[in-house]
């Protein structure tokens, strides 16, 4: 008898761990699903941030194209129609304003060399002693 009560816990053993396995076998798989998505998600958010990415320094390119050539079009027009137009008073000229602008800058900076050509130092790479020792 006592080896028919050991056959039949056998038995339940059995059953309970077969559908035990069967169960976390379930969960694995949708586990692993879970896994796979979750990957090829973060696959693809990656992929969005790097196209947004590009996206915006392509953009930002373009439009830094576009003030130069819409400044050097305003440059020109302004040049122009004070040759074209030298007898038109400045309140007539739209450009004559900016044409001020353009011709101060442009003496300006061939008067004067830049300021990190200047002849003197300026103190900034200079070790200050005091500051160190606190």
């Amino acid at each position: 008898m006592a080896w028919i009560n050991s056959l039949i816990f056998l038995v339940i053993g059995i059953a309970v761990g077969f559908f035990i396995a069967r169960m976390t076998t379930r969960d694995l798989k949708q586990q692993k699903n879970m896994k796979r998505e979750l990957e090829k998600s973060r696959y693809e958010l990656e992929q969005y941030r790097q196209e947004l990415v590009d996206h915006f320094a392509q953009s930002a390119e373009l439009l830094d194209t576009l003030s130069k050539d819409y400044n050097k079009l305003y440059q020109h027009m302004a040049k122009t129609s004070s040759d074209l137009m030298p007898d038109l008073p400045d309140q007539d000229n739209p450009f004559a304003k900016r044409l001020g602008k353009i011709t101060n800058l442009e003496v300006d900076t061939a008067s004067h060399p830049p300021r990190d050509y200047s002849g003197s130092a300026s103190g900034l790479l200079k070790s200050d002693e005091g500051s160190r020792a606190s």
